[in-house]
């Protein structure tokens, strides 16, 4: 019988094909909710997805725990795919400008002080300056750790610790700005 875990650990055993299903349910609704608030649509992000976890699968032979886990390293392809997706669309225009939303979807009973208060949230993240805005995707859509925070983003961990800091507070500011306006 294969035990299946949870794959925020280092992992010592080899990364078969169980392991990455398990991974996979584990992790597909936040790859795909990052892909998603990074690009704006979902039909890239979807793409995004797909691409981070194919090339993980195909990667998976050399996996290295060492190198830190098998969800950092994933979060990490997703992001420069999602970033090579938006590299993609400066060089070429898309024929139809991004339709979907990022709203997010009501709370139950459909509260108006929830939806106002995602929705002052949403503009204060679309607000804020890419960099900022991306490691705060990473924390909280990728569950990240420091230490992985800074495995994907290629930086020291307490340089991600501090950029984590500063972009919180910036998003804390804006989303108090944005309630106050509506």
């Amino acid at each position: 019988m294969i035990r299946l875990r949870s794959f925020s650990d280092t992992r010592s055993e080899p990364f078969d094909e169980a392991s990455f299903d398990a991974l996979f349910r584990e992790c597909v609704a936040d790859v795909h909710g990052y892909a998603l608030s990074l690009l704006g649509e979902r039909a890239a992000a979807e793409d995004v997805t797909a691409v981070a976890f194919e090339r993980l699968f195909r990667g998976r032979g050399r996996l290295d725990a060492r190198r830190g886990t098998p969800r950092a390293l994933l979060f990490t392809i997703a992001r420069n795919a999602a970033l090579d997706e938006l590299r993609r669309r400066r060089r070429q225009p898309l024929a139809t400008p991004a339709a979907e939303s990022l709203a997010a979807m009501p709370g139950e009973g459909g509260e108006a002080e929830e939806v106002e208060r995602r929705e002052s949230v949403r503009q204060a993240l679309a607000a804020l300056p890419a960099r900022d805005r991306e490691i705060v995707l990473l924390k909280f859509h990728g569950q990240l750790t420091g230490a992985e925070l800074a495995q994907a983003l290629g930086i020291s961990e307490s340089n991600a610790g501090t950029r984590l800091h500063r972009a919180l507070s910036r998003l804390r500011e804006g989303s108090l700005a944005a309630e106050e306006v509506a």
